[in-house]
C-alpha cells in the first residue's frame, strides 16, 4: 500500500472539486438507515452526562451503571474513517455532530488534516495508521472508508484480513460503509489513459497502465509545483500508486469471509442497484459476532 507523500501538499487543490458535502449526506443517511450510531447535538461532547459523578453510599451502583451506559453510548456513536486522507471527508461528518477518528497510513496526508481540523476548531482525532492493521482503543458503532482507499489493499487475503479487523472493532450490529472502484472502472474506463490538469500554482500529468492479470491499475504521478509567486520557478516531483480492481461478487465474498453480514450495495453515481456499467459501489455491512 503507498503513501501520499510530496503528493499531500497538493491534494486538496486537484481534489476541490470532489462533492464531499454531497458524499457526506449520503454517508450519513446509510448510517441513520442502517446503523447505530448517532450524532450529538450541538455543544455536547461525548462523557459530558457522567462528569463529577460520585460513587457514593446507596448510589453508588446507580452511577456506576450510568457511567458504563455512558460509556456504551460514547463506543456505539463513535465513527472511524479508514484512508481519511486530508480530511476533508472526515470534517463533513464532524461538522454534522459526529463523533469521529480519521486514520491514515500517510503522515504527511494527516499533518495536514490536523491543522486543517485545528484551523476550523474541530476537536477529531487523527491516527497514523495502516487499515490492513487497524487497532483502536475501543469498538466503534460505524467505520467508513471512501474515495476508494479499500482498492490499495491488492491480495485477496489482507483484504480480507482488514475486514476481520472492522468486524472486531465494529460495536455490536454496528455497521462498515465503504467504496470501492470496480474491475470495469479500471480496465474499461481509465485504464492506460492519461490524465492532465493544469493550474496556476501546479499541475499534474497523471498517467495509467491497467495491468490485465493482476487486474490492477498502476498510476504514476508527475507533478509541478511552483515554489515561489514572484517566480516562474517549478519543483517537479513522482509518485507510483497502485489499486487493484475489484467486482461486486468478490467484495461480497470477502465480507462474508470476514465474518461479516452483507446488508446492501449501491452504485455511488446513480445510487441505485450496481450494474456492470458501475465504476463505484458502496457497500453496507453489519457486524454479525466476533
Amino acid at each position: 500500500m503507498e503513501a501520499y507523500s510530496d503528493f499531500a501538499s497538493v491534494y486538496d487543490t486537484f481534489m476541490d472539486e470532489t462533492p464531499y458535502d454531497v458524499w457526506g449526506d449520503f454517508v450519513a443517511g446509510l448510517i441513520e438507515k442502517y446503523g447505530v450510531s448517532k450524532p450529538y447535538a450541538e455543544g455536547e461532547k461525548p462523557g459530558a452526562n457522567g462528569d463529577g459523578i460520585e460513587a457514593e453510599d446507596s448510589g453508588a451502583e446507580d452511577a456506576a451503571e450510568e457511567n458504563t451506559e455512558e460509556a456504551l453510548n460514547e463506543e456505539r456513536n463513535l465513527i472511524v474513517e479508514l484512508g481519511c486522507g486530508t480530511g476533508s471527508f472526515t470534517e463533513i461528518l464532524a461538522k454534522k455532530g459526529y463523533d469521529i477518528i480519521g486514520t491514515d497510513i500517510s503522515s504527511d496526508m494527516l499533518n495536514i488534516a490536523r491543522n486543517k481540523a485545528m484551523e476550523q476548531g474541530l476537536n477529531i482525532m487523527y491516527l497514523e495508521q495502516d487499515m490492513r492493521e487497524l487497532d483502536l482503543y475501543c469498538t466503534a458503532g460505524t467505520i467508513v472508508s471512501v474515495c476508494d482507499s479499500v482498492n490499495y489493499v491488492l491480495e485477496d487475503e489482507e483484504l480480507i484480513e482488514t475486514f476481520k479487523l472492522v468486524n472486531n472493532f465494529l460495536f455490536p450490529k454496528g455497521v462498515f460503509i465503504f467504496d470501492f472502484n470496480t474491475l470495469h472502472k479500471y480496465r474499461d474506463v481509465i485504464g492506460d489513459a492519461t490524465i492532465a490538469e493544469n493550474r496556476e500554482d501546479c499541475s499534474f500529468i497523471w498517467e495509467n497502465y491497467y495491468h490485465e492479470e493482476e487486474h490492477v491499475n498502476e498510476y504514476d504521478l508527475t507533478i509541478f509545483v511552483k515554489l515561489s509567486k514572484d517566480e516562474e520557478i517549478f519543483r517537479k516531483f513522482t509518485e507510483t500508486h497502485y489499486q487493484r480492481g475489484y467486482t461486486l461478487e468478490e467484495m461480497k465474498g470477502f465480507v462474508a469471509a470476514a465474518g461479516l453480514e452483507f446488508v446492501i450495495a449501491i452504485d455511488a453515481d446513480n445510487h441505485k442497484e450496481p450494474d456492470e456499467e458501475s465504476e463505484r459501489i458502496y457497500i453496507v455491512a453489519r457486524e454479525q459476532g466476533k
